[in-house]
């Protein structure tokens, strides 16, 4: 059985997107699917539990995904394990094709092929991902995907890894890149901000973790960094790419600019997190649930009884990363 972790913190207006996907289309006792609600103030665990018992629902007081992602592994029972961000879309086959993936021989972590939807973005956001998704550390990474499979010698490899802001660059460092897979049958679909304020959310904190990252013993994020080579391949390769690898250096400065202070202090401690990809506008599927083979969509649903309520676990040891305080910019 392959289980799926979600990390989950007030998500609610986006956890019910992924959970129908991966629910419909799926076998009976496929997949082990636990949300961990952690620190959430919103209706997350209440939205993961109206699932019924497809969905293992626990929470833990502190905002922390480190402790959430620790506290999913101590409930899981199996292998292969895939860890997804709660804001994203998979489906079944999707999780089928990565669970594959790690059965070949020497494989040891897998992701998918990212899609970015665009479509309603301004061309701030639209022209900084045209050049991001051609740069060379992006395209053969685990990391930016928002999903990450490993199998049980795969996670071993993860077990030590030390709590970190920018926690999916840091576990794909943990692989060679003769350990990993990136899965061409499988898809994730990503939504990118709305806004060019929530583009720099992310961006910042994308700085800050890369920076916490090269003060780590042990990890060498070098080689999955942009290099002003990688920019003006672009460019020669595609000309007419120009203003907008111009542009994504404008957003690059700004955002280390804007991380410097962060820096400086040492502060891994702060989340910045774009709400504009979280709002009743911006949280439509871009893709609708898949239906088992044969099926028909299903006619509309009665009332359901109330959800049961989640499971609340202790925290686990107190570790402080870089999701325990966290200040949502609006």
């Amino acid at each position: 059985m392959t289980t799926v972790v979600i990390p989950a913190h007030n998500e609610g207006r986006v956890i019910r997107r992924l959970l129908e996907q991966l629910i419909n289309g799926a076998d009976p006792g496929e997949m082990d699917i636990i949300v961990v609600a952690n620190g959430c103030t919103d209706d997350t665990a209440e939205v993961a539990a109206s699932f019924g018992p497809a969905v293992r629902v626990l929470t833990l007081p502190v905002a922390s995904k480190q402790e959430a992602l620790t506290a999913g592994d101590r409930a899981a029972a199996g292998f292969p394990r895939i860890y997804v961000d709660a804001d994203l879309e998979l489906r079944p086959d999707d999780v089928r094709a990565l669970a594959a993936a790690l059965s070949r021989p020497g494989v040891l972590a897998a992701a998918p092929r990212r899609e970015l939807v665009t479509a309603g973005r301004p061309w701030q956001v639209r022209w900084y991902y045209d050049v991001w998704t051609l740069l060379p550390g992006v395209q053969r990474g685990l990391w930016g995907r928002g999903v990450i499979a490993v199998n049980e010698a795969g996670h071993r490899r993860l077990v030590g890894l030390p709590p970190l802001q920018a926690d999916d660059l840091a576990a794909s460092l943990m692989f060679a890149p003769h350990e990993t897979a990136l899965v061409p049958g499988a898809r994730v679909i990503i939504h990118p901000p709305t806004t060019f304020a929530g583009l720099l959310c992310r961006r910042t904190r994308c700085v800050t973790g890369a920076a916490q990252i090269e003060r780590a013993q042990g990890l060498d994020g070098s080689a999955d960094q942009t290099r002003i080579s990688d920019l003006t391949a672009i460019i020669r390769h595609r000309p007419a790419m120009l203003p907008r690898v111009g542009y994504f250096l404008s957003v690059a400065v700004f955002a280390r600019l804007r991380a410097s202070r962060a820096r400086v202090r040492g502060d891994y401690l702060t989340w910045l997190r774009d709400e504009s990809s979280r709002t009743a506008s911006a949280t439509e599927a871009a893709r609708p649930a898949a239906l088992p083979s044969g099926a028909r969509p299903a006619a509309p649903a009665a009332p359901v009884a109330a959800p049961a309520p989640a499971a609340a676990v202790a925290a686990v040891p107190r570790q402080l990363d870089g999701r325990d305080h966290v200040p949502h910019t609006r």
